[in-house]
């Protein structure tokens, strides 16, 4: 296990609900992925870079709702500027499993 962290460090994180509405290729990166944008609601619209082709086709991911830290500063991967983390679980042999509600909800919702 990792170092603890504090509730208060925990409350920095500002993870979000967002809604995937464009997904596009992204043969420039070193391992597969997807270049998608997201719609976070008020917090407007974000870009990522996500690995997760292994498991997911551009049409399993549109209008698919997930969970994204979207306070990190922005990373450059290639040409392509990300600008939150879609979050995952690490699967053990399948790639990365996506984390997301269970439920339509609104998007931007913190997660807490």
């Amino acid at each position: 296990m990792d170092a603890k962290i504090s509730y208060e460090d925990f409350l920095k994180v500002d993870m979000r609900v967002g809604t995937i509405i464009s997904v596009e290729e992204f043969p420039e990166a070193h391992r597969p992925a997807w270049k998608l944008q997201i719609d976070f609601g008020p917090m407007g619209i974000m870009r990522s870079s996500a690995q997760i082709k292994e498991l997911y086709k551009s049409s399993d991911l549109l209008g698919k709702q997930v969970l994204a830290v979207i306070n990190f500063p922005e990373k450059q991967i290639g040409s392509f500027m990300s600008q939150c983390l879609v979050l995952g679980v690490i699967g053990e042999e399948k790639g990365v499993v996506l984390i997301g509600p269970d439920q339509l909800v609104k998007n931007g919702s913190r997660i807490s």
